[in-house]
């Protein structure tokens, strides 16, 4: 999903001929019409790459990260951010060392939720990241209702979200992750209305359906169908670097499409249910999704992704909004998103211009 870069399976030839989407894009009056966007936010890595292994000194976090919750009039650049990583296995294990505290990191703390929820923005943790993809496989194989159970207690305890990020593409544990998943629903049961903040339960998947496509199935067949959902949405995550306008759309297309052919074929999945995902900083570039909308990959597709068609699920236009990666120190050696590099010129005036609401509204169902 996001640093360390994993690998992707490139696009077909066909992926180039929708270049022409993106010159097809609605023009403005259309756009008036296309459905809100409802999910706009940031995964969040701290000052030390995704670790949150130090508390935090308040003032100087929001010297880092105050454009997340001002684009410059005082209105929050986004409706949700999610700390990312929790260990699973140090979750399940209740770890206790110089940066965890009974399993969770330690700066991951009520300061810093409550940092971003007096503004009105929804926070919830990740769940996993490349980096401890084994860590998923040992914990699930041990005892993912478990897992689950602690998941759903540290939801409790925070006041926060989960999000699922399992970057197993070869053989993912999908018993043991139902397991979790039961557990998690079992403490905190599905709820359309988005007033239960520990009730949002959402999954990442690739940025197209031709990696993690076992899990993305298995999901989208199961957790993310409009008429019985368990999961509230999935992000499509970003690729191995920052996708062109018309890379974005067929990747974010091959999850609308499904993949009939695949075995176990994975079917269409309703534009309500997913989010398309943007780098703001990426390796030592400061991307124009963090400084200049205009010139952005999320200004070149927001047309499309607010009036995006389901081919086969759901019955409303348009993708639930994006995912920026990532605020703060994404890597240890790349850049970040701290001042002079600020995001409100870039997330802000995107939000901006989309019109996002914060807080968050309950969400499309269908």
């Amino acid at each position: 999903m996001r640093s360390p870069v994993m690998p992707m399976t490139r696009l077909s030839a066909a992926a180039s001929l929708l270049a022409l989407a993106v010159t097809a894009l609605p023009t403005p009056s259309a756009a008036a019409a296309a459905a809100p966007m409802q999910v706009y936010g940031a995964w969040h890595c701290s000052n030390d790459a995704c670790t949150w292994a130090k508390v935090r000194d308040m003032a100087d976090f929001d010297a880092a990260n105050h454009w997340l919750i001002d684009r410059g009039d005082g209105r929050p650049s986004v409706n949700v951010v999610v700390l990312s990583f929790v260990n699973p296995l140090r979750l399940l294990d209740g770890t206790t060392d110089a940066g965890d505290a009974a399993g969770v990191p330690v700066g991951m703390n009520q300061q810093v939720v409550d940092y971003f929820t007096a503004r009105g923005v929804r926070v919830m943790l990740s769940i996993g990241g490349i980096t401890y993809t084994g860590d998923w496989d040992s914990a699930l194989a041990r005892n993912g209702t478990l897992l689950g159970q602690k998941a759903a207690a540290l939801a409790s305890k925070l006041g926060v979200g989960v999000e699922i990020d399992y970057e197993n593409s070869s053989s993912p544990n999908l018993t043991g992750l139902q397991a979790f998943v039961d557990a998690y629903r079992a403490a905190h049961p599905y709820d359309a209305s988005g007033a239960d903040p520990t009730a949002r339960l959402t999954i990442d998947v690739a940025a197209g359906d031709r990696w993690l496509s076992g899990i993305d199935q298995y999901a989208t067949a199961h957790w993310l169908t409009t008429a019985n959902p368990v999961l509230d949405y999935a992000n499509a995550m970003v690729p191995n670097k920052q996708p062109s306008a018309s890379t974005a759309i067929a990747n974010w297309q091959e999850h609308l499409d499904g993949k009939p052919t695949y075995s176990p074929p994975i079917p269409p999945l309703a534009p309500a249910k997913f989010t398309g995902s943007l780098y703001i900083a990426e390796g030592s570039q400061v991307r124009p999704e963090c400084t200049g909308f205009a010139n952005s990959v999320q200004s070149a597709t927001g047309s499309w992704v607010q009036n995006a068609a389901p081919n086969g699920a759901g019955a409303s236009a348009g993708l639930l909004g994006f995912m920026f990666w990532a605020a703060e120190k994404p890597s240890t050696r790349g850049v970040t998103t701290v001042p002079p590099n600020g995001c409100a010129g870039g997330v802000g005036a995107g939000a901006t211009a989309f019109s996002v609401p914060v807080p968050m509204p309950p969400l499309r169902q269908g």
